[in-house]
C-alpha cells in the first residue's frame, strides 16, 4: 500500500474514490429509498449517447455525456408523468436512443475508431486531474443541496402526497433530483464504466439499510461503505491484474453478501434465544 501511494495516478484513483463515494452516498439513497434503480439504469446507458456526440464533435465526452444525461433525465421525468405513457417504457425509450445515437456517432467520429471499453467498463487508474474537479465540484454542490434542502427530499423519497400537501415544490424537486443522478452518474463513469456504474448507486446503500433506516444515517454509512469497497477494489485488482472498475463492483457485493448472511444468521440466533428464554419461564 505505501508503495502504490507514491504514484500520482493512485493518489488520484484514492481521491476520486472519496469524493465519488460522498456524491453516491446521497443520490444512491434517495434512489435506493424512491425505488429508481431501474431509472438509474436507464440514464447511465443513456449517457453513451452523449459519449459519441462528444466524439464526433471534438468536444470532452463527459461533457457531451452530462448534457445529454440531463436533458434524458428530464425527458423521462416529463413522459412518466403523462397518462398514455408508462414510465417503465418511458426508460426504454432513452435507454435504446442513448445507446444507438452514442455506437452511431462514435463510429462516425474522425479518425481511428475510438476505445469505448474504458467508458464501458471504467478505469480508474486513468482519471484525469480534469475528471477529479468535475467529481469534485459536484460533491460541494450536492452537499450544500442535500444539507439545505433534506427535509424537502425525505418528504419527495417516502411519500410524495404528503410532500404536496405540505406545500412543498414536489414536481421542481424530483427534476432537480433527477438531474443530481444524472450527473452523478456521469461523473462515476470512468471509475466504474457505463456497465456497472448503477451498482455503486445502490450496492453500498444496500448495505447501509441492513443496519439503518434513517435517511441521513444510511446515506453517511453508505459512503464510508462506498470507500471502503474503493479501496479494497483497488488493492484487489492490483494483486491479481484485473480490472479495477469490475473489481470494486465485486468487492462490494461480497461486502453486501457477507453482511447479510452475518445479519440473518444474528437475527435467527437472537429469536431462537428468545424461544428458549420464553420456554425456560413456561
Amino acid at each position: 500500500m505505501s508503495e502504490l501511494l507514491q504514484y500520482t495516478f493512485f493518489q488520484r484513483a484514492l481521491l476520486g474514490s472519496l469524493l465519488a463515494s460522498i456524491a453516491c452516498g446521497w443520490v444512491g439513497t434517495y434512489i435506493v429509498t424512491r425505488r429508481l434503480v431501474f431509472i438509474s439504469g436507464g440514464l447511465t446507458h443513456a449517457s453513451f449517447g452523449g459519449i459519441g456526440i462528444g466524439l464526433f464533435a471534438g468536444i470532452p465526452p463527459i461533457l457531451s455525456a452530462a448534457v445529454f444525461s440531463v436533458l434524458s433525465a428530464f425527458g423521462v421525468e416529463w413522459l412518466s408523468k403523462r397518462q398514455d405513457m408508462r414510465e417503465d417504457s418511458a426508460i426504454a425509450v432513452f435507454w435504446a436512443l442513448g445507446m444507438a445515437v452514442g455506437v452511431i456517432f462514435s463510429f462516425l467520429s474522425p479518425g481511428f475508431t475510438p476505445d469505448l471499453s474504458a467508458y464501458l467498463f471504467g478505469n480508474i487508474l486513468t482519471i484525469t486531474a480534469g475528471d477529479l474537479w468535475f467529481i469534485g465540484v459536484l460533491t460541494m454542490v450536492l452537499l450544500l443541496f442535500f444539507g439545505l434542502a433534506e427535509r424537502q427530499i425525505v418528504a419527495v423519497a417516502f411519500d410524495r402526497e404528503f410532500a404536496r400537501a405540505q406545500g412543498m415544490r414536489v414536481r421542481l424537486m424530483e427534476y432537480l433530483l433527477m438531474m443530481c443522478i444524472a450527473l452523478t452518474v456521469v461523473a462515476c463513469l470512468r471509475m466504474v464504466g457505463i456497465v456497472l456504474v448503477i451498482s455503486l448507486l445502490t450496492l453500498p446503500q444496500m448495505t447501509a439499510n441492513l443496519f439503518c433506516h434513517s435517511f441521513g444515517r444510511m446515506a453517511w454509512l453508505s459512503m464510508a461503505i462506498g470507500f471502503v469497497s474503493c479501496v479494497a477494489g483497488l488493492l484487489f485488482s492490483y494483486d491479481f491484474n484485473v480490472p479495477s472498475g469490475a473489481s470494486i463492483i465485486f468487492v462490494s457485493i461480497l461486502i453486501y453478501t457477507v453482511t447479510k448472511l452475518v445479519t440473518v444468521v444474528y437475527r435467527w440466533m437472537h429469536r431462537r434465544r428468545q424461544t428458549v428464554e420464553v420456554s425456560s419461564v413456561k
